[in-house]
């Protein structure tokens, strides 16, 4: 019984230009998603990955994870401090039910 080898696939990956990234966004909210992508040869999934990135122009991703670190940081803070404020309302409810 012989076995077929699949021959391997590879597709190719095509290399657009800054400016072409840039000016797709735009034509597909003028023109709308499907056709600006059919017209321009783009699968939709990588045309709304470029509209994600445009939209974090200034905000490049490398500083995206400094920022969530420093959020997440202060929301364990918050907790921390909500935890302590509890604590002491509770101790003192506790102390002021004592008699002097």
């Amino acid at each position: 019984m012989k076995i077929k080898k699949e021959e391997a696939r590879t597709t190719a990956r095509n290399k657009y230009t800054a400016q072409f990234k840039g000016q797709a966004p735009g034509r597909a909210d003028r023109d709308g998603v499907p056709k600006a992508a059919q017209d321009l040869g783009l699968a939709e999934p990588v045309r709304c990955s470029w509209r994600a990135k445009r939209r974090q122009a200034g905000r490049p991703f490398e500083g995206q994870k400094p920022r969530q670190a420093e959020l997440a940081r202060l929301k364990r803070d918050n907790a921390r401090l909500e935890g302590e404020v509890a604590f002491l309302k509770k101790a003192a409810a506790y102390f002021a039910k004592l008699p002097n």
